[in-house]
């Protein structure tokens, strides 16, 4: 293979492998430490979108799981939020020491879903661990609701009214970059929203990666030339 046909090859791999850091989790880890969920064999799995776990695929809210694993997957990353947007939990270091409060209009945000759906009723406790500071959680239906339009997933997201926590289920911030959950979950399952500060893994900057496409192509255009010439 000639070297003009090597390098637009080897240009436009770097290209594919820069683009594909779009999938890169900005949930790092997590674990099932306790409940029957852990007794009989739960674990953390972070979830990749579209996802086949799901019966059917790449949909969630409707016993879609039935499974003792804890879930988890990334949705909208990196927004500036234009509204001010309620939170059931705020963190501390948002001034919230806990309880709810608002994230404010112009904050930069990272969107993660959770969620236990098992078959029948169980019980699980479980952490997830994020790169970036958490702003808050929202565990309510109509908190859920109001900030359904972070989802930017391709995820069929069924019964929305029957989403948020009961009484007895909790959720706790711990340190800067972790949620505790400690819930009962049934029938259609226990799902929360976590929202954190601007997740370094999740994008590469859309004006970087179109300037970065551009000299692809001018480089592309440029070889041709050159070779036309010889």
């Amino acid at each position: 293979m000639s070297p003009l046909k090597i390098k637009p090859l080897l240009f436009f791999a770097a290209l594919a492998a820069l683009f594909s850091q779009t999938a890169l989790a900005t949930i790092i880890s997590g674990a099932v430490t306790g409940g029957q969920s852990l007794d009989q064999g739960g674990m953390f799995i972070k979830l990749t979108v579209p996802f086949t776990e799901s019966d059917p695929d790449n949909t969630v809210g409707n016993n879609n799981f039935q499974s003792l694993n804890l879930y988890g997957f990334d949705e909208g990353q990196n927004i500036e939020i234009t509204v001010d947007l309620d939170v059931d939990i705020l963190a501390d270091g948002m001034g919230g020491g806990g309880g709810p409060g608002i994230v404010p209009m112009g904050s930069t945000v990272a969107s993660h879903y959770i969620f236990f759906d098992p078959d029948g009723t169980r019980t699980q406790i479980g952490t997830v661990t994020f790169d970036s500071e958490i702003f808050g959680i929202i565990d309510s239906t109509g908190n859920l609701d109001a900030s359904d339009f972070l989802i930017n997933t391709g995820v069929d997201y069924l019964n929305p009214g029957l989403r948020g926590l009961e009484g007895g289920d909790s959720v706790t911030i711990t340190g800067l970059q972790t949620i505790v959950v400690d819930w009962r979950a049934g029938s259609p399952g226990d799902y929360i929203r976590v929202l954190t500060e601007f997740s370094p893994g999740a994008v590469i900057p859309v004006p970087a990666a179109m300037w970065l496409f551009g000299s692809g192509l001018g480089l592309l255009g440029w070889l041709r030339r050159k070779k036309i010439q010889k």
